[in-house]
């Protein structure tokens, strides 16, 4: 069972309200609810949204959802919130529509109590809000991070930062790119987008924005937040070690692998005609190369490592999935 959870909070009742949280919201539930090939990933995730005073979303609404999120021994429970943030000397706060004051949200700490001792195999927290950063701080010394075993915490911004929003508006800096994450911006070769990999593609895509996400895990294995289209065939990918017998194999290559050439060429009896059997193989092999799994020595492009009879080998990223092919791991 996969869970998930996801909140955005445009009206506040005493607050300043806010404009891009729902919409935030919804774009992630719609991206988290199916993997890439429309099969189910969470099963139906719970949505709260609030945009005016017929959708207030209380202290106590808040509250009850999340303990009941975290409630299961699911696979995995995913807490999403866009939405005001508070923070002070006492710990961070999530706010609802009621909050007349931050301190009167729901306090952060519960929100980790209650991650810290769910019996769910992956806890996974992502906070779009300002100063989200202090989320698995102790609030008593806050140099130390309190996560405990299958947490993991992404946040928009820094304990002492605001979250931004994207010029014009509608939507958060960081949301923004945690659903191009999941839409495949951080997918590995097998389709597969983790927290880590996720993190690592806003941290990259945000530049010189002054807003930093802040990423904290307790996790030996990273879960699969959503699969998508990988840009590379599963076989493919399994067939590294035939064509390489060891990582740093060099493959010798001539212009039989080769399909295409000039009108020329096709007429100099002195270079081999392609070859079926290479030709199929060059295709799997410029496959290889498009992802950054092999580059032609001595040559600048494939085709020419061909028609000159020069040699391909494995990158560094081609030789660690040769290994994981090769340990039995894809």
């Amino acid at each position: 069972m996969r869970k998930a959870l996801i909140v955005g909070i445009d009206y506040y009742e005493h607050l300043r309200n806010l404009s891009g949280c729902v919409n935030d919201a919804s774009t992630v539930h719609a991206v988290l609810e199916r993997h890439a090939d429309g099969t189910r990933n969470f099963v139906t995730p719970m949505i709260l949204t609030s945009r005016d005073a017929t959708e207030a979303i209380s202290k106590r609404e808040l509250k009850a959802a999340v303990r009941e999120l975290f409630a299961d021994a699911a696979e995995i429970a995913l807490f999403y919130f866009a939405g005001h943030g508070h923070i002070e000397d006492t710990g961070g706060f999530l706010c609802s529509s009621d909050a007349a004051y931050g301190d009167e949200g729901l306090a952060l700490s519960e929100v980790m109590t209650w991650a810290n001792t769910s019996p769910a195999r992956n806890k996974v927290i992502v906070l779009d809000s300002c100063h989200s950063g202090v989320t698995g701080n102790n609030p008593i010394s806050k140099e130390v991070a309190e996560v405990s075993d299958g947490v993991t915490i992404l946040t928009a911004s820094t304990a002492n930062q605001y979250a931004m929003e994207t010029p014009g508006g509608g939507s958060g800096v960081f949301t923004h790119l945690f659903v191009d994450a999941l839409n495949g911006g951080a997918a590995n070769l097998t389709g597969d987008i983790t927290p880590g990999s996720v993190y690592a593609h806003i941290d990259q895509s945000l530049g010189t924005w002054a807003q930093r996400p802040v990423f904290k895990t307790n996790v030996k294995t990273f879960v699969s937040l959503r699969k998508t289209e990988p840009p590379i065939a599963l076989a493919d990918l399994q067939a590294l070690t035939r064509y390489f017998p060891a990582a740093d194999h060099e493959l010798r290559l001539d212009p039989s692998f080769e399909p295409e050439r000039s009108a020329a060429e096709q007429l100099d009896r002195s270079i081999p005609p392609p070859d079926p059997v290479n030709t199929r193989t060059f295709r799997v092999l410029q496959n290889y190369a498009r992802v950054n799994l092999l580059r032609p020595v001595d040559a600048p492009h494939m085709w020419h490592a061909a028609m000159r009879s020069r040699s391909c080998r494995l990158t560094a990223l081609g030789q660690h999935y040769w290994r994981l092919v090769n340990g039995g791991l894809i």
